[in-house]
């Protein structure tokens, strides 16, 4: 949808970022001892067209491991800490993940057309929808960088009976989270010319 903007736009708004200490993964005062990789793209790397609005934009396979005893949820939060807007825009937020070492696979998140993975709950994201929201930066914005943050509590929030926006999660974060983890891609348009 941004890939419509003009680049001299994008170009004006590069300055506009809430950055990586705006993150929830920032926020979560515990250590980062919970492993995020993806097959797809390594830390800092180029996440592949595949899983953005410039291509079918499914969800990239993750996979996390170094889960703290005594879990009882797991949340993940996909969050743009480079979009042009005063918070960090949220891409997806998922819950009722498995409690132990576990991946996701590509496109197990749903979105437009496609129902994802069976039993997994989804929050809102920064379009209030219970989805996956592709990386879409504007064009001439500059590189953008998406955390992929993995969150371990002790017990599953009462408010995550329905859809929880980024305000549920960082109120059940505050009320405690055991473990943290975090794996970050970017991707950049290029401005059209």
């Amino acid at each position: 949808m941004l890939q419509i903007l003009p680049a001299g736009l994008g170009r004006a708004l590069s300055g506009l970022r809430p950055g990586i200490n705006a993150l929830l993964f920032a926020r979560a005062n515990v250590p980062a001892t919970i492993e995020v990789t993806s097959p797809a793209f390594a830390a800092g790397g180029r996440i592949p067209a595949l899983h953005t609005a410039d291509g079918p934009g499914l969800s990239p396979p993750l996979v996390w491991r170094g889960m703290p005893d005594g879990t009882g949820a797991l949340i993940l939060v996909v969050e743009d800490a480079d979009s042009p807007t005063p918070r960090p825009l949220v891409h997806a937020i998922a819950t009722h993940l498995p409690l132990a070492d576990a991946s996701l696979a590509a496109g197990d998140l749903p979105g437009p057309g496609r129902p994802g993975l069976p039993g997994l709950g989804m929050g809102r994201n920064s379009y209030f929808r219970a989805g996956w929201l592709p990386p879409d930066p504007p064009p001439g914005h500059g590189p953008h960088r998406y955390a992929f943050q993995i969150f371990a509590l002790a017990a599953r929030p009462d408010g995550f009976a329905g859809t929880p926006g980024r305000a549920a999660v960082q109120q059940a974060l505050d009320q405690g989270v055991l473990a943290k983890g975090c794996l970050i891609g970017s991707y950049e348009r290029a401005p059209v010319r």
